[in-house]
């Protein structure tokens, strides 16, 4: 831990007794950079700490963009995720959050990059248990969504190698993206061809060494919505591309299945005997990481071995699967600290159809 300081309180998070923008160090592994410092955001529930402390939840947030300007330690946290921090808390664990690498500190943000991504959330781990061991619990569990949800399940994957130290003992992630060549299942779609998350990647570190520069793949089209990308968020990168008329098929220089040929495949795992058990959950309504695309990562995971139980939320979007699945998350945990096996479905899982429609009355479901 290099730094605390207190953060603006939300409006949402009622349960902390103390909150806090910190910086942490950490490793870089995309640019080789050596030590670095990373930002984030803690949490400790009102009142004292049970006998040991409190359990730790490592919290990796999804897409919000590669500028210092989308760091939740900055901006403070958007509603949906400020909301499932506040469930974490005011049910008696602590909560830390990573920013990752080079969103809100130094260095570019290797977006998607899940094994620098990964280190981010152990390292938060490490600090917090060092900045409060007499509040914190060696007992950490880590969640995480969309973006997030390859941060978790990589922090899993290196947790042995890179941060033995680090409590680990089960892991949750939802909105699943990673992608796993060698698996049993192969959905018919897997690349996201968007012009919002393909400019995020390319500014993220996806682009090999010696490929064109981002600038040189950008159509003059497509500028304003690199621009955007540069100096402000996801939201506004949207608000840019319907205003400027900016699309898949003209956002680059070239095709997008070209530019997306360009990428390093960042998303890419190896599924591998990990040594936690993992809950994971998709919202059966997502068209933005669509079931079939999530599905084919709990086949994977559970093809090696894994103690995996999946959950699905009938009429969840890619948003609103993450406070839908908190339910199933809080009973994961506890039953994990109270020292029961949980549930294991990879026997039962079976191949979604297309997403449906959306349901009313699911929170934060747009």
């Amino acid at each position: 831990m290099l730094r605390k300081e207190t953060v603006p309180a939300q409006p949402e998070i009622t349960s902390a007794g103390l909150a806090q923008r910190i910086l942490y160090t950490s490793t870089d592994l995309r640019w080789n950079a050596g030590i670095i410092p990373v930002s984030g955001t803690l949490y400790l529930p009102k009142g004292e700490p049970p006998a040991g402390g409190w359990p730790l939840v490592a919290w990796a947030h999804g897409t919000l963009g590669v500028s210092d300007a989308c760091a939740p330690s900055w901006t403070g946290h958007k509603s949906r995720d400020a909301t499932y921090i506040q469930r974490w808390l005011e049910n008696g664990f602590a909560v830390v959050a990573t920013d990752y690498q080079g969103l809100g500190g130094p260095g570019p943000h290797p977006y998607l990059v899940w094994q620098a991504e990964g280190r981010s959330v152990l390292d938060a781990v490490r600090a917090a248990l060092s900045g409060y061991p007499d509040k914190v619990a060696p007992k950490s569990f880590i969640t995480g969504q969309s973006q997030g949800s390859s941060a978790a399940i990589g922090a899993t994957i290196i947790a042995e190698s890179y941060a033995a130290d680090v409590p680990l003992l089960a892991t949750v992630a939802t909105g699943l993206v990673s992608t796993f060549p060698d698996g049993p299942y192969r959905p018919d779609r897997t690349a996201i061809a968007s012009p919002i998350y393909t400019t995020l990647m390319m500014l993220g570190g996806s682009l090999a060494e010696g490929a064109p520069t981002v600038d040189d793949l950008v159509s003059d089209k497509g500028k304003p919505i690199l621009k955007a990308a540069r100096e402000s968020c996801a939201p506004e990168m949207r608000d840019v591309a319907r205003r400027e008329g900016i699309t898949a098929d003209n956002v680059y220089v070239e095709p997008m299945v070209q530019a997306l040929a360009r990428l390093t495949p960042v998303t890419d795992m190896r599924a591998r005997r990990l040594h936690v058990p993992m809950l994971l959950g998709t919202g059966l309504a997502d068209t933005t990481l669509v079931p079939t695309r999530q599905y084919a990562e709990v086949a994977a995971l559970c093809a090696v071995g894994n103690d995996v139980d999946w959950k699905t939320y009938p009429g969840a979007t890619h948003n609103g699967g993450l406070n839908a699945a908190f339910p199933d998350a809080l009973a994961f945990f506890r039953g994990v600290l109270a020292g029961e096996k949980p549930p294991s479905n990879c026997s039962d899982i079976i191949e979604p159809g297309p997403p449906g429609e959306a349901a009313t009355g699911i929170a934060f479901n747009d």
